[in-house]
């Protein structure tokens, strides 16, 4: 029987199939024989179910597939569409299977979308030469798709809707449900009266709008959208600002606030919600979750973060927190804003706090009668030396990261009463001291930090030997030692000074060397740079002297 909605055959159009659905009480599989006599072609069809009537909507995507398949692919007997996919709709539901149905004769006046005509016999129509047809987007019977809502015998509107490659979709709809919901259809439909048909031109997103008209239908919006991807109810959110659907719109803005963020669709959703034209929907909620109103400002914030992670009692747990927070400070630069001088201060006043700790910790460890005291006691200002140490490397590595360690190269390079105590300290506790300045060697070493000559001459004075009384046991006690890099920013460092100075440093570095070995830093490449300097170029420097004035002469 023909379908009121368009007046084609129930196979023809799928309006008339779901119009048949309307009819059954039951989502059943409809199977129809094919008068050929050969086995039947099934293909899949989306259909969405709302409270208030059947509507299906195939993919744009599988559209457009279609398209190609069947240019490239034109077969000489009539066959079966390809499939279409289980494209999202208003709601999700069981697909139901539909069985194409062909006819031999091909004299039939209107034809599926979808399907192609059986062609004559042979001896009917003389060969005649390929031409190939020219696409028309508006009227690609390959890509005519029909689509109705809610009770279709009471429709008393079309919307005819084209997209991109020759899509083109006919909304079988009802005038009072889109002047109510939609500003721009009511615009349509007061400027000349009766209306019966409008048309929407260039289209970008066909298969939403088809479900954004969909949904006006729909006493709960909010509720169709429940378990939709973010990146569709933002593309929902688009058209229904475009069609001017306030209820949509906010549905979608209240679903945004309610569900997780993943991954780039946070970037995705604000950029959406600020692309808005109207500022009444109430996009705040969505935008307090990325933006706070509090007045502290973020270096009061931070400076409670180290201060509660300097403060940490569990070693777990601030291991874990320090390698979190040094990797957020490194991934991203929250030095802007003027808040780099806050920032600093917060960090260097934390460095100071250890300092003294440490200064303190060591003196009470270095007292006579500290070897008369329990194992326990001494374990317990042990274990405290290692906490403000670490602490100390922590800081003095997101400092020298930052570029801004040339305050604590020079305050660390005056601690000569830390150093004279390091030797009476077991080096077991004592080792992350010279951690801290293998790293402050290594900032100066590749530039991260600039201190003056006078701070780099007193560095090496006052902190390289206890580095090397400590370094057989850095080398085999921490698996983060890489002694590499390190060796190479006591080089370069030294290689800063003055000649004369690099000369007494090296001597004095040579002679360990050849006592005790590897147990000490390998600092061979320094040692043939400053060779270089002291007795090659010299020769190398009067020759072309030499050279320079016989061209001149």
């Amino acid at each position: 029987m023909p379908c009121e909605a368009c007046h084609l055959q129930c196979h023809d159009c799928w309006c008339g199939v779901v119009e048949g659905l309307l009819l059954k009480t039951s989502m059943e599989e409809f199977r129809f024989g094919r008068l050929d006599g050969q086995p039947a072609k099934i293909r899949n069809v989306p259909i969405a179910v709302t409270p208030e009537g059947f509507w299906c909507c195939p993919s744009q995507a599988i559209l457009q597939k279609s398209m190609k398949n069947q240019n490239q692919h034109a077969r000489p007997k009539g066959g079966a569409s390809p499939s279409v996919s289980k494209a999202s709709s208003v709601q999700r539901t069981p697909t139901i299977s539909l069985e194409k149905r062909t006819h031999s004769t091909p004299t039939r006046s209107r034809t599926n979308s979808d399907e192609q005509v059986l062609p004559p016999a042979d001896d009917a129509i003389p060969d005649q030469p390929k031409v190939s047809p020219v696409p028309d987007k508006r009227h690609n019977k390959q890509h005519k798709i029909s689509v109705g809502f809610g009770q279709l015998h009471t429709s008393d509107l079309k919307v005819m809707l084209y997209g991109r490659e020759g899509v083109a979709v006919k909304m079988i709809v009802h005038k009072n449900i889109l002047a109510e919901n939609s500003t721009f259809f009511a615009d349509k439909l007061s400027r000349q009266s009766p209306v019966s048909c409008i048309e929407v031109s260039d289209c970008e997103d066909v298969e939403i709008f088809v479900e954004t008209v969909g949904l006006m239908y729909c006493k709960d919006v909010k509720q169709r959208l429940i378990k939709q991807a973010v990146a569709r109810v933002l593309r929902i959110l688009k058209v229904a600002e475009s069609l001017g659907f306030p209820t949509c719109i906010m549905s979608c803005l209240n679903y945004l606030e309610a569900v997780p963020w993943v991954g780039d669709e946070e970037e995705n959703v604000l950029s959406s919600i600020r692309q808005l034209h109207c500022e009444n929907y109430g996009v705040s909620p969505l935008l307090k979750r990325v933006a706070s109103d509090l007045t502290n400002p973020p270096s009061d914030t931070l400076a409670h973060i180290i201060e509660l992670v300097l403060k940490s009692s569990d070693d777990r747990g601030r291991r874990e927190m320090k390698s979190l927070v040094l990797k957020l400070l490194k991934e991203n630069n929250i030095w802007t804003n003027g808040s780099s001088d806050s920032c600093v201060v917060t960090f260097y006043s934390s460095c100071r706090n250890c300092l003294e700790s440490l200064s303190n910790l060591f003196r009470q460890a270095s007292e006579p009668e500290f070897s008369e005291q329990s194992s326990d006691s001494k374990e317990v200002i042990f274990r405290q030396i290692t906490l403000e140490a670490d602490n100390l490397l922590w800081l003095a590595e997101i400092l020298a990261d930052r570029n801004a360690a040339d305050e604590l190269t020079s305050i660390w390079a005056s601690q000569g009463e830390l150093a004279k105590l390091h030797c009476r300290i077991p080096v077991m506790h004592r080792h992350l001291i010279s951690c801290v300045t293998a790293r402050l060697f290594v900032a100066v070493g590749k530039g991260e930090a600039l201190p003056s000559k006078e701070t780099r001459q007193l560095l090496l004075d006052v902190w390289l030997q206890p580095l090397m009384d400590d370094y057989n046991w850095l080398q085999h006690g921490c698996r983060w030692f890489d002694r590499k890099v390190i060796e190479e920013g006591i080089g370069q460092t030294i290689l800063t000074l003055p000649l004369e100075d690099q000369q007494s440093i090296l001597l004095t570095w040579l002679g360990r060397f050849l006592k005790v070995g590897d147990s000490c830093p390998n600092l061979q490449r320094a040692f043939e740079v400053w060779w270089r300097r002291t007795f090659v170029r010299p020769y190398t420097d009067q020759q072309a002297s030499s050279s320079s004035q016989s061209r001149w002469s």
